[in-house]
């Protein structure tokens, strides 16, 4: 689903905006206005819940919840104030604790409306932070559940996340159910997969446990036994435009999603918008993508939205491989930004980014450099051994493999 702004909204016509509403799971919203639509929109996909009703519809909808839920008492002898301050802390109260504004209480009710509705299935995130609970994925179907953006946030999960939760029924307009609570997450309460270790306090370690690159691609082939990648390498593709740097990088993308144990993203930031559909027909659907007439900050939106993700599902134990064409298209300082976030978790799992570039960023644990001359001429692979270089070699290929590929940069270096 795409990222929508309220300029091209604006001038798209209403029965777009009722078809985007429709999809969004809006409620009510073909009684709003133009512009009420238009806000709407916007809020749910910024994670905000909306209601078509009205504002002063859903506070007395409200009001009436907790009065019942108070068992209808009074507020004899309290001040106004006092009374404020408590239906503000019940509210705040009925945000934190229940999607779309429901407690415990109601929560328990919708429960035992619905019986054994548990759905269970994989997440798929959308650009707004809502997200679906897919039931048979990786296709859609009628039968998903909606996620709210505060139950993405409160349980930090990211796509492909397995979980499971109760459900309920979809209201009126909504075409989708929506989910009621998570349970659990990758088979583990979500509880104790909420209350884990933060990505940033990991011990990290020099990558000791190399991509096995290997078959009939020349240049798969090539890096692998000349610059090794470790899981949780920071990998710059470097050279000039011609070079190969995307194709060497499209290559790399399709051998790694065959691997079962790793979680495989790419991201296109200041591509050329032929080269879009060309990724798309790969393994590997783009997670995100702004090309290069895309501002720096939709391009530096691109990119932190799936870093975000690979980094929480790595402080769960996984294995991630960010891929990012092309790392030159952001500021700089997002650029080193989003290649700093790779490592590897002591006794945990992984994080690989490989992103393309005009020159090293900075803190590369490994540099594969190609040749403009050899790629001219179409002698492939085409890597710059006198460039190229891997950290610490001996820790994913041993010292005899790590000394022959001393010798061959040193044979490139004397050429």
């Amino acid at each position: 689903m795409s990222v929508f702004d309220r300029a091209s909204l604006e001038q798209s016509p209403l029965a777009d905006l009722h078809t985007i509403a429709s999809e969004l799971s809006i409620d009510g919203y073909r009684r709003l206005r133009k512009g009420e639509l238009v806000d709407a929109i916007l809020a749910r996909q910024s994670g905000e819940e909306t209601s078509a009703d009205g504002a002063e519809e859903d506070e007395e909808a409200a009001r009436r919840r907790r009065r019942g839920r108070r068992g209808g008492r009074g507020r004899g002898g309290r001040t106004a104030k006092a009374a404020g301050e408590e239906d503000e802390a019940e509210a705040v109260e009925e945000e934190v604790e229940g999607p779309r504004g429901e407690g415990p209480e109601e929560i328990e009710e919708q429960l035992g409306r619905a019986g054994d509705e548990i759905v269970a299935g994989a997440v798929e995130l959308l650009p707004g932070g809502s997200g679906f609970v897919r039931v048979d994925p990786p296709e859609p179907s009628d039968d998903d559940v909606y996620i709210s953006a505060a139950q993405v946030k409160r349980c930090e999960l990211v796509s492909g996340d397995r979980i499971t939760g109760p459900r309920r029924p979809p209201r009126r307009s909504e075409r989708f159910a929506s989910l009621l609570q998570v349970d659990t997450i990758n088979g583990q309460p979500a509880a104790e997969v909420a209350d884990g270790a933060r990505f940033e306090d990991l011990p990290a370690e020099f990558p000791g446990e190399r991509f096995e690159l290997a078959g009939d691609d020349p240049t798969i082939g090539a890096i692998g036994e000349l610059v090794p990648i470790g899981r949780g390498s920071r990998v710059t593709i470097l050279g000039p435009p011609q070079t190969g740097k995307t194709e060497a990088l499209r290559r790399l993308a399709d051998w790694l999603a065959r691997q079962a144990d790793l979680q495989v993203w790419v991201v296109l930031a200041g591509v050329r918008p032929e080269e879009v559909p060309q990724w798309s027909a790969g393994p590997v659907e783009p997670a995100g993508t702004a090309t290069l007439a895309a501002s720096a900050e939709a391009q530096a939106h691109a990119v932190e939205g799936v870093i975000e993700q690979a980094r929480r599902m790595t402080a769960r134990g996984a294995h991630a491989v960010v891929l990012i064409d092309s790392l030159e298209g952001l500021p700089p300082h997002l650029g080193r930004r989003a290649l700093a976030a790779a490592r590897k978790i002591v006794d945990g799992g992984s994080l690989t980014v490989i992103g393309t570039a005009a020159a090293p960023l900075g803190g590369e644990t490994t540099v594969i450099a190609l040749d403009p001359r050899l790629a001219a001429s179409r002698r492939f692979p085409a890597i710059d051994m006198a460039r190229s270089w891997t950290m610490r070699p001996e820790l994913l290929v041993g010292e005899s493999a790590a000394e022959a590929i001393s010798r061959a940069r040193a044979e490139a270096l004397g050429a």
